[in-house]
């Protein structure tokens, strides 16, 4: 009696319905995969742009610093010097001067974030970046004209070259508040910088020790102290915590408070993904309980048949459960699998497109990368699938449970 049964239920299990029924079965797992692709994607390049922010980003930018207030400058105290060498959290501490300047030739004015760099600072920061080898060099102490790296985008909008000289004007304060003209300085074009994104368009480089010469600062002090942290994420306490401790005012700033906004914003449009797409799972694993449902209805006799024959309510029930767990199988397995292939191929297609179309998908200008990236995360994957088959199981419990309940008696006449 049972090997009658089990293959009448592997026939019942193989003759998926007809016409409508097979239609909402095959649509259901198509559903479910694209539901599974297009999440797998969409995650993919939200880890691209929190990759890029995380390896590129962060990697430019100051993780914290203290920001000179009333233009005096700034020192680390002895005591604060020998905690930060201790403090594990701490990579690296600079001391430098940064300035917002005019930077002007003939009757073009484009404003900057002026940088002063030294020679520890360019190897920790941007020696796989640029050549700044002529900020460092002796011969140029004396000149009257120093120096200057400036941002693609700077040397465009001034429209210079390399060699040409333009003037920096470099605003005063006073504590009286009264107007002083600006500080004025030639230097000359060395090289152009591409770091990529928004900071092409307002970055310039110069000799620390020159622009503290500018600000009239003496040689121990500068305008800022910049910390390099192995995890960039604690910034905000880190700055707060020797801030405190601190025996001049100072700002106290971190990439919080400058470009903060971006991951927050990567992180907000991950969760609105995660929810729009597992509620398209779900309404495509709705598909599977109506085919499920209407194949009940259609199969009433056969599952009559088999409760005759001695199936009972759970193995009828294992039944419709192996039924839609295969559709919802099948379609998270082709699904995961086409979106984790376009995935890995996504910057490519793109770069392609643009390259046939001339279109610029991101403004290297405006975003802090200028291609789609995309980074697969495997346990993202493998989380969509898996969760993808659990709503398809819980989908499957009603019309299973409706089939177990049939009754023989009303269904063979």
């Amino acid at each position: 009696m049972a090997y009658a049964v089990r293959l009448l239920a592997q026939g019942f299990q193989t003759s998926q319905g007809q016409g409508f029924i097979r239609f909402v079965a095959k649509m259901s797992s198509i559903g479910v995969g694209l539901g599974c692709a297009a999440l797998i994607i969409l995650l993919s390049v939200m880890n691209g742009f929190e990759y890029e922010l995380r390896t590129n980003l962060l990697k430019l930018i100051p993780h914290a610093e203290f920001i000179n207030v009333d233009g005096s400058g700034i020192n680390l105290p002895t005591d604060i010097k020998n905690k930060l060498s201790a403090d594990a959290r701490l990579k690296h501490v600079f001391q430098l001067n940064k300035a917002s300047a005019l930077l002007q030739r003939g009757n073009r004015i484009k404003s900057a974030e002026i940088v002063g760099i030294n020679s520890d600072y360019y190897q920790a920061k941007y020696a796989n970046l640029f050549n700044a080898a002529d900020l460092f060099d002796i011969n140029t102490a004396g000149n009257k004209v120093k120096p200057i790296l400036l941002g693609e985008g700077i040397m465009q909008a001034l429209d210079v070259e390399v060699g040409d000289k333009i003037q920096l004007l470099l605003p005063q304060t006073s504590k009286d508040l009264s107007f002083k003209a600006p500080i004025s300085a030639w230097f000359s074009v060395v090289g152009d910088v591409k770091l990529g994104g928004e900071l092409d368009a307002f970055i310039a480089f110069v000799n620390t020790q020159e622009l503290g010469e500018l600000m009239a600062f003496s040689p121990e002090m500068t305008s800022n102290i910049e910390f390099v942290l192995h995890d960039p994420f604690i910034a905000q306490s880190f700055v707060r915590e020797y801030g405190y401790q601190f025996n001049q005012a100072v700002y106290m700033s971190s990439w919080f408070l400058t470009k903060g906004h971006l991951f927050y914003d990567i992180q907000l449009v991950r969760t609105v993904i995660y929810i729009v797409l597992f509620l398209l799972i779900c309404i495509a694993c709705f598909n599977v309980v109506s085919s499920l449902v209407m194949s009940v209805k259609e199969k009433s006799k056969a599952i009559a048949i088999l409760k005759t024959m001695g199936a009972s309510h759970k193995q009828i029930r294992q039944i419709f459960i192996l039924k839609g767990i295969k559709s919802t199988f099948v379609g998270a397995f082709i699904g995961c699998t086409l979106g984790t292939m376009l995935s890995i191929f996504l910057p490519d297609l793109v770069n392609a497109i643009e390259m046939l179309t001339g279109w610029e998908i991101l403004n290297a200008g405006v975003y802090f990368t200028s291609s789609i990236p995309s980074k697969v995360v495997w346990w993202n994957v493998a989380g969509t699938f898996l969760v993808a088959v659990l709503i398809g199981l819980l989908a499957t419990l009603y019309p299973a449970n409706k089939a177990a309940s049939v009754k023989p008696a009303a269904n063979l006449h």
